[in-house]
């Protein structure tokens, strides 16, 4: 009995989990989509006109959000306020000065999403660095390669379709593996991934055997067979344990993946717009150690439920009508509880990132913390594909009215960029990139020079010899 018990609640469970990641996925408009179609499709469910709160249902009277759930309850001062905002109290104005706000009063800058493709992407890190008569050949293998990043070309067919050695595509190989994402161009999964190494290795301590565990080992890598990695590479299972954790926490064994909005090379859409954001942050009041207020926007103006009359017909229903509606309660059911499960992943997520990036919400880029989803995961009890489906798509309003995607706060380079830009506006004789590096390492970042180089090509600041007779203000984007 207990095992058709079982049997039976497997699929549902299955079901459930499926749909939880799917609705995870979708930006607060794409769910409100769903929902539309969902209700236009299914007699078992119902959107009430009526001001619940979305988290703890309590009916409200007054405008604005649930008096409870936005209530601090933690005996942090600066622990974040994290509630999912009815839709309706979204954009109708003032609720005081830290989130007084305007759909009129976002600029166009702050609206457009970075649309630009992979090569181009690329192609403007390493433009400075590539000799003129050699773009053509770069052009010609960043727009080979496949979805992944990496290049499905030999470098022979290469060379022999411009009639150059291959030593010199080799070199403009080089050049597009080292430029963000790292990896890029490789011609394999192992070439991607000793490539990071190589560059990882400039700034900071690289396990001694990560090198030859992804020469020799991938495989096993690949299957989590640590022992058999131990005994491979002649080592304790404890370190064979710690290079896998390294590589799969740091390295990225499909670079074109990692590019930001996951925008692939040769899409034909246009650059996505923001029109409002799935999360508002702002202080609760202006205090220096004010607690940040997240506020997740809810995808729906009203309650969902599930219609009453509709359960009550299920019992008089006929018996070739039975399955069907039956089928119909179960679907509206599991969409209810799925949503459900969606803002609690996100609130979860949010508390966290509020918390942890304070300083970056608040005070600036340079202020940024590095951080990983799989850290994110870690602290957090679940996958990491979980959060990479919580991040994917959203946007956030920061307290300054700036949308940005919640990829941002994943962005492991973004505060070293900024502070590039802050040292290049302030110097007061040009600085090469060996010296922008110095200063770097001045403030505690140990960056090497041609990172920096890719990192200010990125940004769009000219090199040295180029700057030194620009104005001021034409020196470096801001």
């Amino acid at each position: 009995m207990f095992q058709i018990q079982s049997q039976s609640l497997r699929p549902l469970t299955t079901a459930h989990l499926a749909q939880t990641m799917t609705l995870l996925q979708m930006n607060a408009d794409e769910l409100a989509q769903k929902i539309e179609r969902e209700l236009s499709q299914n007699p078992a469910l119902e959107l009430l006109e009526e001001r619940r709160c979305p988290t703890c249902k309590r009916r409200l009277v007054d405008p604005g959000p649930c008096p409870v759930c936005t209530r601090p309850v933690h005996a942090e001062p600066e622990a974040p306020i994290v509630f999912v905002s009815a839709r309706e109290d979204f954009y109708q104005g003032p609720r005081g000065a830290t989130r007084a706000y305007d759909r009129d009063d976002f600029l166009d800058d702050d609206l457009s999403a970075g649309g630009e493709d992979l090569p181009t992407y690329v192609m403007r890190q390493i433009a400075f660095e590539i000799d003129p008569e050699d773009r053509a050949i770069a052009a010609h293998l960043l727009t080979s390669l496949d979805e992944d990043g990496l290049l499905p070309l030999t470098v022979f067919e290469i060379s022999r379709y411009h009639h150059v050695p291959p030593a010199r595509i080799e070199a403009v190989l080089r050049l597009i593996r080292r430029a963000d994402p790292v990896g890029v161009g490789s011609r394999s999964v192992e070439e991607a991934l000793l490539t990071q190494i190589e560059v990882l290795s400039e700034t900071r301590q690289v396990p001694p055997l990560a090198e030859r565990a992804i020469r020799e080992g991938l495989p096993l890598l690949s299957r989590r067979q640590h022992a058999e990695l131990a005994k491979l590479l002649g080592c304790s299972l404890a370190e064979a344990e710690e290079i896998a954790r390294f590589i799969g926490t740091n390295l990225n064994p499909y670079p074109g993946r990692a590019h930001w909005g996951d925008i692939h090379q040769g899409s034909d859409s246009a650059p996505e717009v923001y029109n409002q954001p799935d999360i508002l942050l702002y202080p609760l009041d202006e205090r220096e150690d004010s607690p940040l207020v997240v506020e997740i926007i809810s995808s729906t103006r009203g309650t969902l439920r599930i219609n009453p009359l509709f359960k009550q017909a299920i019992h008089s229903a006929s018996a070739e009508m039975l399955e069907k509606w039956k089928t119909d309660l179960e679907q509206a059911n599991l969409l209810i509880k799925c949503i459900q499960q969606r803002n609690n992943t996100i609130q979860r997520m949010m508390a966290y990132l509020a918390k942890q990036q304070r300083d970056f919400i608040l005070k600036g880029d340079q202020f940024l913390q590095p951080l990983t989803r799989a850290k994110v995961a870690e602290e957090l009890g679940v996958h990491e594909s979980t959060i990479s489906r919580a991040v994917s798509g959203k946007t956030v309003q920061l307290p300054n009215r700036r949308i940005i995607p919640l990829e941002r706060f994943f962005d492991r380079s973004l505060h070293i960029r900024a502070i590039i830009r802050m040292i290049v506006r302030e110097e007061q004789k040009t600085l090469t990139d060996s010296q922008i590096a110095a200063r770097l390492a001045e403030r505690g970042h140990r960056v090497a020079r041609r990172t920096v180089a890719k990192y200010r090509a990125m940004e769009g600041i000219l090199p040295a010899h180029l700057r030194r007779n620009l104005p001021k203000r034409d020196i470096a984007r801001a």
